[in-house]
């Protein structure tokens, strides 16, 4: 006699009809994110040095630059992505009768998803387990519509668990995972485990960028407050792009509390001017890679 685990006609009927969800979901997820050019997570393992604040200014360079650009908040516990654009909480995402979402869009031309939008206030959490997250991203990746998009830029929570692992494994052929530290040491010693994590899902390191990396007194001196040099040298020994370095400026912390985009708020600050030059590495990597692959390997020179 068996002594198996038995499980009954409807238990049965309904797990069979969770998978091929699941599978319907996949394939849309598939289908989406074929048609959008580059997909680039931002990363960080560590909380607090500004991942998003990376994010929000990259995907308003971009859009700057011409380019058409989307972002996906992928943080679930803590989205933020809405509050830097100022988005409130609670304004939802537009639904079509097929169950589509449409993101939000927002100066200077960025399309926004997030759960943030769809929670009734600030103060309400998601206390949720990794298979209900995944769930959720995997839902959100299936049935928002993007429409015609250059760059959807994800970004990640700090940690290399559930969120990381759903959106490395669900999109096909991301184009690569930008990582975010400060010049700390403790910051440094972190990041590598972002390092490893790519590596480990074969996802490729577009660059590292170093956030808070100084401060510029009226005065002209500079002064290293959390440390000096970190990001570059992990560039250098794991030969990774360097990115660019990121100074502090209090006009960042009252730009992001306001829900102004400090990148469009204050174009000429030192910080807004590198975050245009990082915009413009990360076009020069992702589509120069791309124009290098079409063309066989050979540098496209036309």
């Amino acid at each position: 006699m068996s002594s198996g685990i038995r499980i009954s006609k409807s238990e049965y009927k309904a797990t069979a009809q969770r998978m091929k969800a699941i599978q319907e979901q996949q394939k849309r997820i598939v289908q989406k994110m074929t048609k959008i050019k580059y997909k680039i997570a931002i990363m960080s393992n560590k909380g607090g040095v500004g991942k998003s604040l990376v994010t929000a200014s990259l995907a308003a360079a971009l859009a700057l630059s011409g380019r058409r650009v989307g972002v996906l908040d992928a943080d679930v516990h803590g989205p933020s992505i809405h509050k830097l654009f100022g988005l409130p909480t609670g304004l939802g995402m537009p639904a079509k009768p097929d169950g589509t979402i449409m993101p939000v869009e927002v100066p200077p031309g960025v399309k926004i998803a997030s759960l943030g939008l769809l929670l009734p206030e600030d103060e309400t959490p998601l206390i949720w387990r990794g298979p209900i997250k995944t769930s959720a991203l995997r839902e959100l990746l299936a049935y928002t519509d993007w429409g015609d998009i250059d760059y959807l830029l994800i970004d990640l929570p700090p940690g290399t668990g559930d969120e990381q692992l759903t959106i490395a494994q669900l999109i096909p052929k991301l184009t690569g995972v930008v990582l975010v530290t400060i010049p700390s040491e403790l910051s440094k010693a972190i990041v590598l485990k972002g390092l490893a994590f790519a590596k480990r899902l074969n996802v490729p390191v577009l660059g590292i960028i170093e956030n808070m990396s100084y401060f510029k007194c009226p005065d002209g001196s500079i002064h290293y407050i959390f440390g000096k040099g970190a990001a570059e040298e992990i560039a250098k020994k794991y030969n990774i792009p360097f990115l660019g370095s990121i100074p502090i400026d209090p006009r960042i912390r009252e730009a992001n509390d306001k829900g102004k985009v400090f990148f469009v708020e204050y174009p000429d600050a030192e910080a807004s001017k590198t975050f245009m030059k990082i915009a413009e590495k990360v076009i020069e990597i992702v589509e120069g890679i791309k124009a290098s692959q079409s063309s066989g390997g050979q540098e496209d020179t036309a």
